[in-house]
């Protein structure tokens, strides 16, 4: 029998993983996004328990709370992660050794058991690139897909890589073909218009969300180094279940654009409430917990977050300016232009707290699963972000251990891991993962 390993962290014997990347190779060959989105099907929202739960199958087993559902699958005790070692200037930290880490789970020591250095091209890496092309995304779509594709340059020969849409679609399967991936990419940005040419082909739906849900539930089994890069600004955080935004009216609007306001306003609620969800933002964060997968977001647009307030005011204004450039047609610019210079700072506020929120929930999401956040305003910066990423994997640290722990009890365990000797270095992994539950 095959061995399932944890979706969350994995773990082989030396012996075992010259078998376990042949096997990956092959394996990786086959589809394996095929109804891609069906898990989400089954999720539905309880509201007493404020929580997303499967619903029951044919066999009339229990509903499970996504903490309980396909947590471990394990046969041999195994915990891998991705490890990166920062020095106190942020350098990553080069030529460790497995001797060189100390790890500890729930405070008890830990003996590291499998070890590897990110750039080892016998490790295969699987990719899942998840892209927003909704209107929103149209000022920066032609940046994004350039950088994407110079993603795809740098991958290795046994490395595989998949692309999902905000249309819960797969643009390509798994697959080391680079052209292929470039083509795919390639046909994004003619499909993302802005919303005057909307005759043309469809944009995307901004259900990134919904796709990331699917690809941490659907996309990975095998596979020993998961990797998640999300590109969005995450507006579609409103039609998650107990959302942290609702869109708001600012006060002392002038008359002619409070009304405008008001009815677009109207209408995203009245979308938002045909469309939401059956999972929350928590929900979310607890999938990325449970799958293996290290997560990068990037941002198209400025970055709010851990500004201060004049930058936030002087960046919001640059980025809606952008978009009605994008946006507006030719003979409406001046008018919409003239628009904008008459809103006041405080015009803006309610919606620089909206997209503060939704900058910091895509920031904690990276973070609890050892990546980090990523924005760009300007094209240049995309290519520099995609580089900064590919190099950010192969300087990471494959480490492993079998925990000494062996109950199948379903219970988050925290993990932490040291370098011997340097308390100073930053250590960026994931925190924790999930024990296998009791019927496993």
């Amino acid at each position: 029998m095959r061995a399932r390993c944890s979706p969350h962290f994995r773990f082989v014997t030396s012996p075992l993983l010259l078998c376990l990347f042949a096997f990956l190779a092959f394996s990786q060959e086959k589809p394996r996004l095929k109804d891609f989105g069906s898990s989400l099907k089954k999720l539905k929202w309880d509201a007493k328990q404020n929580t997303t739960v499967e619903t029951k199958d044919k066999s009339k087993t229990p509903a499970k709370s996504i903490d309980e559902v396909d947590v471990v699958k394990v046969e041999t005790s195994l915990v891998v992660g991705d490890v990166l070692v920062l020095d106190q200037r942020g350098n990553s930290v080069p030529g460790l050794t497995e001797k060189d880490f100390l790890i500890t789970e729930e405070g008890k020591p830990e003996q590291v058991g499998m070890f590897s250095a990110g750039d080892n091209t016998n490790v295969p890496r699987s990719i899942v690139l998840v892209i927003d092309y909704s209107g929103s995304q149209f000022p920066f779509i032609g940046a994004s897909v350039a950088a994407a594709k110079s993603l795809v340059d740098k991958l290795s020969p046994k490395d595989r890589m998949a692309i999902v849409t905000d249309r819960l679609d797969v643009l390509t399967d798994f697959t080391s073909d680079k052209q292929q991936l470039k083509d795919r990419l390639q046909s994004l940005e003619r499909k993302s218009l802005p919303y005057y040419r909307s005759s043309l082909p469809e944009r995307g739906r901004g259900n990134v969300y919904s796709s990331l849900m699917a690809t941490l539930r659907e996309a990975f089994a095998e596979d020993l180094r998961p990797i998640i890069i999300v590109q969005t600004d995450g507006d579609d955080i409103e039609r998650l279940r107990n959302p942290i935004i609702t869109p708001t009216l600012p006060a002392n609007l002038p008359a002619q654009e409070r009304d405008w306001r008001r009815r677009a306003i109207d209408e995203i609620n009245a979308y938002n409430q045909n469309h939401i969800t059956e999972f929350s933002l928590d929900d979310v964060y607890k999938a990325a917990e449970h799958s293996r997968a290290t997560i990068y977001t990037i941002t198209p647009g400025w970055q709010l977050i851990g500004v201060s307030p004049a930058q936030e005011i002087e960046r919001y204004r640059a980025w809606q300016a952008k978009i009605m450039l994008s946006w507006t047609p030719p003979g409406r610019r001046e008018i919409a232009a003239d628009r904008m210079r008459h809103l006041s700072d405080e015009d803006f506020r309610i919606q620089i707290e909206e997209v503060k929120k939704m900058q910091s929930a895509l920031a904690l999401l990276a973070t609890i699963t050892g990546g980090w956040a990523n924005f760009f305003s300007d094209p240049a910066e995309a290519d520099e972000i995609y580089s900064r990423i590919f190099s950010d994997i192969n300087r990471r640290y494959l480490v492993g251990y079998y925990p000494t722990n062996k109950e199948h009890d379903g219970k988050r365990r925290k993990i932490n891991i040291e370098v011997r000797g340097h308390p100073e270095y930053i250590v960026m992994m994931r925190k924790a993962y999930y024990a296998p539950s009791p019927d496993q």
